[in-house]
């Protein structure tokens, strides 16, 4: 994911978006940049215990790491997850492992997606899960680029679709395995579960593959389909499993 970073910012450091957002938006003359309130990079949370230490960095993409300041704790409970983040490129640390982590960032503000496993779609006569494509929803989004992207081992999906204002909660799934002949063929399904006649807006979801085969350090063509409101529409991406320290 390319950083579209900023040159200066003011320094602040969130577990959330919006108690932040005065802080960071407020550039002491009296005006509001709300170019703050926009993430500019997709990141992996990615916390790390080292004795009585605890700390959390983020990687950019497949190679890049990041050394966040104000990092000495664990947000969102300890789990790795895909975050939407506001971050700026700053001066790195005194004691920080250059080695090891690319560039310091400070943190406006960083906001969790939602982060789950695929589903391993299985042949008619598995007790285990559907056997039918449709149980899983039919309902129709659009996929827009910038964040929809495959690193770090994850598919993380900007979409659009509508939405309505009754508390329904939309589901959403990847599928895998449906194409004996294409392993890297996923298939992006949204249940509205009828919620479907009101406004339009967008939502993110992060896939962790890593039940996709190896692919040996090499990068391979991965196909992400969909159903568009104006049919079946499908994606190009390039994949390589991801190689964990």
């Amino acid at each position: 994911m390319k950083f579209y970073g900023k040159s200066i910012i003011t320094a602040c450091a969130a577990l959330s978006a919006l108690p932040l957002f005065q802080s960071c938006l407020d550039k002491g003359d009296g005006y509001i940049d709300n170019s703050y309130l926009y993430p500019n990079a997709v990141v992996t949370v990615k916390p790390v215990t080292e004795g009585e230490n605890k700390y959390f960095y983020f990687q950019l993409d497949d190679e890049t790491k990041l050394w966040p300041l104000d990092n000495a704790y664990h947000p969102y409970d300890g789990k790795e997850v895909r975050a939407l983040a506001q971050i700026s490129e700053t001066e790195m640390p005194s004691g920080v492992d250059t080695d090891i982590y690319d560039k310091a960032v400070k943190i406006c503000w960083m906001d969790s997606i939602l982060t789950k496993k695929p589903v391993v779609f299985q042949s008619a006569g598995d007790d285990e899960q559907s056997s039918d494509v449709s149980d899983y929803g039919n309902d129709p989004v659009e996929i827009y680029k910038g964040f929809t992207v495959v690193e770090d081992g994850y598919l993380t999906i900007h979409f659009g679709t509508y939405w309505g204002n009754t508390g329904i909660k939309h589901e959403v799934n990847l599928l895998t395995g449906l194409n004996a002949d294409d392993p890297y063929e996923v298939y992006f399904k949204h249940n509205a579960h009828g919620d479907v006649n009101h406004a339009p807006g967008d939502g993110f979801v992060a896939f962790r593959l890593e039940d996709l085969p190896d692919t040996g350090g090499e990068t391979v063509e991965l196909t992400l389909k969909f159903d568009s409101f104006s049919g079946v529409k499908t994606a190009k991406f390039n994949y390589k499993t991801r190689v964990d320290e």
